[in-house]
């Protein structure tokens, strides 16, 4: 026996090699640039430098850090929630009429909306502390990156093929087990491009998340959402050039040393029996591969995670006795109740909070605002669809070309919008055009790659035998779009189309008004309704503007997206 392991063990545990030693740099470095940034939220608030910001190029470096510090915690929260809560939506009927509901309503609330109602709680946590500061910011870009990934979990866990879970019970697998080892591998491509693209939401509401109010008192965190609202408040084109260049950099970096090695290792989940096109692996993990000491910690962290999901824990229901449907359908019912007594309270308690200052009129005035801002969605929504679906399509289909333009993809999603401002007001304001229908653009900016990387997702999770079947039936043209493709890539549009479309409604809250220096220009719709409410300490208007824009987007996903989940859900799993 030990004739046999220790040779194993001396191969495995061979002298480093150069690799190893470059590995090594790379990991003590980022854990000295971790430990900066976490030095810079253990000071009080009024410390010098603490909340100042200056437009000196050299000071790029470290405000890049500390923004994507903040966006990666909010990723880890966003993660922690979407296997949570997409889950819990997913799995329990009961608690889906709850979950669903409210996922729509978070992910139309704007971002000022929960900065309004959130900065105080963690001001007082740690009150005169810059930590309050920063988790304020990390819980505002945490509300841009979390809802299209929970939607994308429970989208795939909903739509998991029936005969794979068939094959589940054949193997007696656990609800713990089919979890790890059936659907969240299931899930992971999806899941992995709208993780990208939630990085990319982050950047474009950063400059929002940065600037924290309470009352009379703003404080900008050291960062390139700071950096970029104090170039424009300056009308510094040279600073906000800088700026752009900080956030390409980030994204390259980032995107070539986490999202390229993590879209490679999803392509493995690919659901198909036969082979298809793949392309060569990023070459950041081909250095890791090289390495023996990351390699070896690598082995040993996934073989931690095979010994976990493989334990045989189980979370499944007992069998019931036919004599307890009724019990079901009383539970049911009663919760069906307990659900309308709760909603109906806490519309109420919103009710009087705002008749004390608003009327009838107010109310009418912004549902008759949210109308116009809803026009402009639906026209947003059918022109990115016609655009990003055969971009995406075509991107997917083509592994080597969606991993050439994954990077430029996210980069024009990180785009704020807030840098299009300046071009958009001067050209608005040379040719006196209308606000109403110029500013309109913004509002789909980093909303419509929702659509393209979840289309770009399913195309390339296709099964590869059914490509082939196509191909050897000869189907093309638009029959090869209406009964091949469409259907294939359906579930993760409708979730890409879902989260566009509550996105373009937060995104109004910053398109509808831009200004550049003194130059102010407004249109009309409920984004803009909100954020002058905002401006005022309106706080009246603040709930009725994010009430009725949740109104909005609630009526609008059961009206239409969730039929098409419903749809999508009886195709895939009956097949």
């Amino acid at each position: 026996m030990p004739a046999t392991t220790l040779p194993s063990m001396a191969a495995g545990w061979r002298l480093p090699n150069l690799w190893d030693a470059v590995a090594f740099v790379c990991v003590i470095g980022a854990l000295i640039a971790v430990g900066h940034v976490a030095e810079g939220t253990m000071t009080r608030i009024d410390a010098p430098g603490a909340t100042e910001i200056t437009l000196d190029p050299t000071h790029l470096p470290e405000y890049a850090l500390r923004t994507t510090a903040r966006m990666f915690a909010a990723l880890a929260a966003s993660l922690l929630f979407t296997f949570t809560y997409g889950t819990a939506a997913a799995k329990s009927r009961r608690a889906a009429l709850v979950l669903v509901p409210v996922l729509d309503v978070l992910q139309s609330v704007p971002i000022l909306g929960f900065l309004t109602f959130t900065v105080v709680f963690f001001m007082n946590l740690f009150p005169g502390q810059v930590l309050g500061l920063e988790l304020a910011a990390i819980f505002a870009i945490f509300t841009s990156q979390a809802w299209n990934m929970a939607f994308s979990m429970y989208q795939s866990l909903k739509t998991v093929p029936a005969d794979l879970h068939e094959a589940s019970i054949s193997f007696h697998l656990t609800a713990w087990q089919r979890f790890w080892k059936l659907e969240v591998p299931f899930a992971a491509p999806g899941l992995v491009w709208n993780t990208m693209m939630s990085m990319s939401g982050g950047w474009f509401f950063v400059v929002a998340s940065e600037a924290v109010s309470v009352g009379n008192n703003s404080w900008k965190l050291p960062g390139i959402g700071s950096y970029v609202a104090l170039a424009l408040e300056k009308k510094d084109i040279i600073a906000v050039g800088w700026a752009i260049l900080a956030m390409l950099l980030v994204i390259l970096l980032y995107d070539q040393l986490l999202f390229r090695p993590l879209v490679a290792w999803s392509a493995k989940f690919r659901f198909e029996t036969t082979a298809g096109a793949t392309a060569s692996d990023p070459w950041m993990l081909r250095l890791m591969r090289r390495t023996r000491l990351l390699k070896l910690c690598g082995e040993l962290v996934g073989d931690a995670a095979a010994f976990l999901g493989g334990m045989r824990f189980s979370f499944g229901r007992r069998q019931r006795a036919a004599s307890s449907a009724k019990t079901s359908r009383a539970v049911d019912i009663a919760w069906a109740l307990l659900l309308v007594v709760v909603v109906g309270l806490a519309t109420w308690r919103v009710a009087q909070f705002a008749s004390q200052a608003l009327s009838w009129s107010d109310v009418g005035t912004a549902v008759g605002l949210g109308l116009i801002t809803l026009i402009r969605v639906v026209v947003l929504m059918i022109l990115a669809t016609l655009i990003w679906v055969p971009i995406g399509v075509w991107l997917g289909l083509r592994p080597v070309w969606a991993r050439r333009a994954q990077p430029v993809a996210q980069f024009l999603a990180a785009f704020p919008a807030n840098l299009l401002f300046p071009p958009f007001v001067l050209f608005i304001v040379y040719f006196h055009l209308s606000p109403d229908i110029w500013l309109t653009p913004l509002m789909v900016l980093g909303t419509q790659w929702y659509i393209l990387f979840n289309v770009i997702a399913g195309a390339a999770a296709f099964p590869g035998d059914l490509k082939e079947v196509a191909s050897n039936f000869r189907v093309g043209g638009l029959l090869w779009w209406r009964k091949v493709i469409i259907p294939g890539i359906f579930p993760y549009y409708v979730t890409g189309a879902i989260t566009a479309s509550g996105g373009s409604w937060n995104a109004a809250i910053v398109a509808e008004v831009a200004s550049w220096g003194n130059t102010r220009l407004q249109a009309h719709g409920l984004g803009a309704y909100i954020a002058d409410a905002t401006d005022k300490g309106d706080m009246a208007r603040v709930v009725l503007g994010v009430v009725v824009m949740s109104a909005f987007v609630v009526l609008f996903n059961r009206l239409l997206w969730r039929p098409m989940y419903g749809y999508a859900q009886r195709r895939l799993t009956l097949a």
